[in-house]
């Protein structure tokens, strides 16, 4: 069936940024999944007359409109009333529905309330879209030619599960899904969007497979999406514009989808037989967090220090105290004594460190916040490298930044490939 699909969630939660809304994002994915084109989403509060304008703007563009959201049974509940009166039909208690809902109760040795007795009142005309696990059913509806409706509870869990059972079954035996669409996600570290974009952009013009650049968190990413009949048609489509991407990345990309910083230099880590600790000042754990994060980590990582104070770099670390004195915690010279430090004292092949000025206080004219010496000692040499991150993205930003480029200095090294 041609036609495109549009999301609507429904809730005044939402709006507000009470609940992330995680509905949307599995939906997209799974529309894409089943190459069902989708063009827009739209969240919406618990409001009759607004659900009504957002209805009347999607059924004038899209043919499949999904609905999650506001099948409860308590008065904020609007979606199946709302969209029965948008579309000029009545409400109908559903007896199979109401006796689906007491048995649920019985199971779980609760009384059923008055109020969910709503929940079996659906739109004339609409089947039902069952929900196994919850009281709030769904619907299946064709309003109108060329329309069709499914109606999911918010709960995602439910919403899941009654996708995967029900709707996916129904929409491909009415010959929407019939084609896919795979997605392939490039990660460059250490190079601009813009500067990246500037190498690759040509590759913006291809129809199928699509590139597409995003930047967040510090990372560059090309997303290279493709339209065919099988996950495995796409992927071929997908693989010659993946490795002309990677060739022009060089070593700035660092992966793809799932990967991490972190999970690639604890791949360069264990075949390579090598170990790792680390030493943190500004980012105060945050570089072993990342690191640990990785499932078998323990195979090379041996451990850390969060040397806040100086007086633990001294004692733990052995950084000179003269030098301390003379060119402060946040230099070069300091940098590199705290991974040599943290190398030798867990007797580990590398040593990261971090020393910087997190912010927002602690910046000087010569030493601004934002500021940050990553120091690296492998088996052979020791070096820092300087970074000025600054300051109008604060705190967290800078701590972010600091420990993802350490590992990405780690990562070149152990390539080979020097930044």
């Amino acid at each position: 069936m041609a036609g495109s699909a549009e999301i609507i969630c429904i809730g005044t939660e939402l709006l507000l940024g009470d609940i992330l809304n995680t509905n949307a994002r599995f939906l997209a994915q799974e529309l894409a999944r089943l190459g069902i084109a989708h063009y827009y989403q739209t969240v919406v509060g618990d409001n009759p007359d607004r659900i009504k304008q957002v209805v009347a703007i999607a059924c004038d563009r899209s043919q499949l409109l999904i609905f999650t959201g506001g099948l409860g049974p308590t008065p904020d509940d609007l979606t199946h009333s709302t969209l029965a009166d948008f579309f000029g039909v009545s409400l109908v208690e559903r007896p199979e529905v109401l006796e689906d809902i007491r048995q649920k109760f019985a199971r779980r040795g609760r009384t059923m309330t008055p109020n969910n007795r709503k929940q079996a009142l659906l739109p004339e005309g609409a089947e039902i879209l069952t929900n196994t696990s919850g009281s709030a059913p769904g619907i299946i509806w064709h309003p109108r030619s060329n329309l069709t409706l499914l109606t999911f509870p918010g709960v995602p869990a439910e919403m899941r599960q009654m996708w995967q059972e029900v709707a996916v079954p129904y929409l491909k035996q009415q010959g929407w899904g019939q084609s896919t669409i795979y997605s392939r996600t490039l990660r460059f570290w250490g190079v601009a969007e813009s500067t990246l974009a500037e190498k690759v952009h040509s590759f913006f013009d291809l129809q199928n497979p699509t590139v597409a650049p995003y930047a967040n968190n510090g990372e560059v990413k090309l997303r290279i999406s493709a339209l065919a009949s099988s996950e495995s048609s796409a992927r071929q489509l997908i693989a010659p514009v993946e490795q002309q991407l990677r060739q022009i990345g060089g070593p700035d990309c660092y992966g793809a989808d799932e990967d991490s910083l972190a999970s690639v230099v604890g791949d360069l880590l264990k075949t390579a037989g090598a170990t790792l600790a680390v030493a943190e000042s500004c980012t105060g754990g945050g570089l072993g967090s990342m690191i640990t994060a990785i499932t078998g980590s323990s195979a090379y990582f041996m451990g850390g220090v969060i040397s806040y104070d100086n007086s633990i770099k001294v004692g733990l670390l052995g950084v000179n105290p003269e030098d301390l004195a003379s060119q402060g915690a946040v230099s070069a010279i300091v940098a590199e004594q705290m991974a040599a430090g943290v190398r030798d004292r867990l007797g580990t092949t590398w040593g990261l460190s971090i020393t910087g000025i997190a912010g927002p206080d602690g910046g000087t004219a010569t030493k601004p916040v934002g500021l940050v010496y990553i120091g690296l000692a492998g088996p052979d040499q020791v070096q820092s490298f300087m970074h000025c991150f600054g300051a109008t993205r604060g705190r967290d930003w800078i701590r972010h930044l600091s420990a993802c480029t350490a590992l990405d200095h780690l990562r070149r090294q152990l390539l080979g490939t020097t930044k």
